[in-house]
């Protein structure tokens, strides 16, 4: 997110009401603009199309294959970006812009056919065992292959720091998706759940079909080197299972209440927990906010303080490096209290608001006891990511692992023992893990900041690597007198 600093700093240091309100603005458009967009017209096509008036059945298929399209498009994304994002950084830093289309098509062509291994079974399965028909099938199919298309080509635009277009290409989708609902429902005479679901799906390829034309616009040379990508997830494994650890997190308190007794089984292939789904939303809407604010407080304030420590590094003197490391941290800590502070109280404005129209939007009852526990939950967890973030920055991979392993464990463990209390309860699981996974992540961020000269200066290595006989131990024979070792290199 480089780049959005400058812009950011120009519009606060006017310090008045209008341009923080700007700034906020513009900072949630960068950040979850996209997000909020499909939201809203998933739930204006509800409105629109009169989903009351369908049947249970085909209102809950819908909902189904919506949910399973997002929640598992993100799981099958979820191990190619960091890598994706790291590779790009380092051929950005060595002006090959040629060797990123490269990238992106065999990256594009490894997360497509792992969506399909994944997919093709259970849409079998949905067809044959839950005689859902084929043209619905393949509709619901289609539409999860058109958002890790979505997904996979935004880490690409990211690089072209022009995010208002990234959010203008989603709001041309989604405002094409409303229209064309309509059109299907009410000039076609199809089914209002269908024509959602086909309008979505139409969406979806649209903005995925843009957002390649944009690769295309930004990137058009190749260079045709297609295994360097492959060796940086050698070089840098943890970083998939870090992120897919956390995109786990997010959703294995759903799996684990989709055994329950709450559960709803949908054409014998589908299953849900439509109370706890809703409260995790909704709970998750609570503290979106933390995400605009840890990006724009980032961007205006650590960055320039890490951006100074590495040139001090570069070509300072030890004092200096000194100097630059304590202001470092200090401003890391700065914003990671500032961050807390300010979630806290948005947090706490949105709650009662939120607990009050529940219940009038059809949230009521069993919903509205699992959102008070879940809304706790996800106010740690995005502070945790917050985080692993910041151990990104200095490369400490190994806690970034530790701290998304301990995360998705503890959550893992802690919704099996909540599924066994009462439903106030139910999101104690995602609040112990995210306050696992966010000390785990502190300590090793403390950890690194004591041990930081020797993580910067001492990871090289004096001799190169490499496989082979190893040579004799013996280094001086003192009755010859001659060295019997000897080290040779292969180009």
């Amino acid at each position: 997110m480089a780049g959005i600093g400058v812009r950011l700093n120009r519009i606060y240091e006017k310090n008045t009401i209008a341009s923080n309100l700007y700034g906020f603005l513009y900072s949630t458009i960068v950040t979850i603009a996209p997000m909020l967009v499909v939201f809203i017209a998933v739930v204006l096509m509800q409105f629109l199309l009169k989903f009351s008036d369908a049947s249970y059945l085909s209102r809950e298929l819908y909902s189904c294959t919506v949910l399973y399209i997002f929640i598992f498009a993100f799981l099958t994304t979820a191990p190619f970006n960091p890598v994706i994002s790291r590779y790009m950084s380092d051929v950005i830093y060595e002006e090959k812009m040629e060797d990123i289309l490269p990238c992106f098509y065999l990256g594009l062509f490894m997360v497509t056919a792992l969506g399909a291994l994944a997919g093709v079974p259970f849409c079998l399965r949905e067809h044959f065992v839950g005689e859902v028909p084929v043209y619905y099938v393949f509709t619901g199919f289609f539409g999860y292959i058109s958002l890790i298309m979505v997904v996979y080509c935004m880490t690409y635009l990211s690089i072209s720091k022009d995010y208002a277009r990234i959010s203008l290409l989603f709001f041309i989708g989604m405002f094409l998706t409303v229209v064309l609902s309509l059109v299907f429902c009410y000039i076609f005479g199809m089914e209002s759940t269908y024509s959602a679901l086909l309008a979505l799906v139409i969406g979806f390829f649209v903005i995925a079909v843009l957002e390649y034309g944009q690769v295309k616009q930004f990137f058009p040379q190749n260079s045709g080197h297609y295994r360097r990508i492959l060796r940086y997830y050698r070089k840098y494994w943890q970083l998939p299972l870090v992120n897919f650890l956390y995109v786990l997190g997010l959703y294995v308190h759903n799996f684990v209440f989709w055994t329950t007794d709450i559960r709803n089984v949908v054409v014998k292939t589908f299953v849900c927990a439509e109370p706890y789904d809703a409260a995790t939303c909704i709970a998750m809407f609570t503290n979106i906010a933390s995400s605009v604010i840890f990006i724009s407080r980032m961007e205006m304030r650590f960055r320039f303080r890490y951006k100074a420590y590495t040139e001090a590094v570069i070509g300072g003197r030890w004092s200096d490096i000194e100097t630059a490391k304590i202001r470092m941290f200090r401003q890391l800590s700065e914003e990671l209290v500032n961050l807390v502070r300010i979630q806290f109280i948005i947090s706490a404005v949105l709650y009662f608001p939120i607990v009050i129209l529940m219940p009038h939007i059809g949230y009521g009852g069993l919903a509205l006891e699992f959102y008070h526990c879940l809304a706790a939950g996800y106010f740690p967890l995005f502070i945790m990511y917050a985080v692993i973030l910041f151990l990104y920055y200095f490369e400490e991979l190994t806690g970034a692992l530790l701290s998304a392993a301990s995360f998705v464990a503890v959550v893992f463990a802690g919704t099996v023992i909540a599924t066994r209390l009462p439903y106030l309860w139910g999101g104690i699981g995602v609040f112990a893990g995210s306050v696992t996974g966010f000390l785990v992540a502190c300590f090793r961020l403390r950890k690194l900041e004591r041990e930081l000269d020797a993580h910067v200066f001492c990871a090289g290595v004096v001799l190169k690597r490499g496989v082979g006989k190893m040579p004799s131990s013996e280094v001086f024979d003192r009755y010859t007198g001659k060295n019997e070792t000897v080290i040779t290199y292969k180009k």
